[in-house]
């Protein structure tokens, strides 16, 4: 059974060959792909992984919306959780007279849970310090460096970086809720002190149980993920081209096999006429797509890390290993899904017909 395959495609270098560049190439674009769409979801979702909480509490009114989420302290009251960490959040542009960037401001408590590390630098004690991603720090802002938020006049002073925190595929930059109120609503700052936009939680009881107030929602964590803007929309564009990919490597292996089953019909006659079974011409032609699509897929998988190591830091692409290997084993079984079509036709052929017989 190897034997056959393998002896054709040593025959046929030329034919094989280009069947298999075909199948790398698709491979390539469906690993790419996949790097892509994880590259995506992490931007989008790093800052809040990095809380590993259980859920976040807003309001009944915020569709799940920490931005439109806006609460008084004295709800917090009204929470059952092992540990709860207020937070405030604004979205604008930081400007330090160079670079713009679009950011997200997490207001935190630096005794709290979400509270992030510090990879350089040190964490902020005075109003108007902040601590930024380190992504900033790629875009040429540095440590000292001052800068604007687009709406307000003051002036934010990075005294430290974190890592892997970026929210809707924006930097975060934290600071204390004094420089929130400060930034948010200026002049207007101390009738609006009172104000929040939610509680990132930490339970080990039911997330039904940690609140009775009716104008509160618990929302789990990844439902909150799942509710950022354009997040669940993203990754399923992303995963439909590669679905797609998949189903078109199967048609593209489908033809060329049928294309050279066709043009081997008279050898396939013969063979069977000697008394070579059905079977064994089939598992013949599974073997020869298994071997195409392995060394396709291979191939790809190499091309595709190599790609990764010569790609900007602005493109978000992420491979993960175990998601591309699985996507491997599946663009290799619709393959020889995709084959099964020619293997249909050998079973149809009569060996009197094939070889000019009445």
């Amino acid at each position: 059974m190897m034997f056959l395959a393998w002896h054709e495609m040593k025959r046929n270098k030329l034919r094989f060959t280009l069947i298999m560049g075909v199948l790398m190439l698709v491979a390539y674009l469906v690993f790419f792909l996949s790097g892509l769409a994880t590259g995506l979801q992490t931007i989008n979702r790093e800052a809040v992984d990095k809380w590993e909480a259980d859920a976040i509490v807003l309001t009944d009114e915020s569709d799940k919306s920490l931005f439109q989420s806006i609460m008084t302290w004295e709800k917090e009251k009204e929470l059952k959780a092992d540990k709860v960490a207020p937070i405030g959040q604004w979205s604008a542009i930081a400007n330090d007279g160079e670079e713009k960037q679009n950011v997200s401001y997490f207001a935190v408590q630096p005794d709290t849970f979400i509270m992030p590390n510090v990879v350089e630098g040190e964490a902020f004690e005075k109003p108007f310090e902040v601590i930024a991603n380190d992504s900033l720090e790629k875009q040429g802002f540095q440590l000292g460096d001052t800068f604007k938020l687009s709406g307000s006049d003051e002036q934010l002073t990075i005294v430290g970086f974190t890592d892997e925190s970026r929210f809707n595929a924006a930097p975060v930059i934290y600071g204390s809720f004094d420089t929130f109120y400060a930034l948010k609503y200026g002049e207007a700052a101390e009738g609006n002190d009172t104000l929040l936009n939610g509680f990132v939680i930490r339970t080990d009881e039911k997330l039904s149980k940690v609140t009775k107030e009716e104008t509160l929602e618990v929302v789990p964590i990844e439902t909150f993920i799942e509710n950022l803007p354009g997040y669940s929309e993203q990754n399923m564009t992303l995963n439909a081209m590669i679905y797609f990919l998949l189903v078109i490597s199967a048609v593209i292996v489908a033809i060329f096999l049928y294309v050279l089953t066709v043009q081997k019909t008279s050898i396939f006659g013969i063979m069977k006429a000697q008394g070579i079974s059905n079977g064994y011409l089939a598992r013949s032609v599974v073997a020869q797509t298994f071997i195409l699509s392995f060394v396709g897929v291979a191939i790809g998988f190499g091309l595709t890390l190599l790609t990764g190591e010569f790609l900007p830091d602005a493109v978000p692409v992420t491979f993960d290993i175990p998601t591309m290997l699985t996507y491997g084993a599946i663009f290799i079984v619709v393959a020889i899904v995709g084959s099964l079509f020619s293997v249909r036709t050998i079973v149809k052929i009569d060996p009197l017909k094939a070889i000019g017989g009445s």
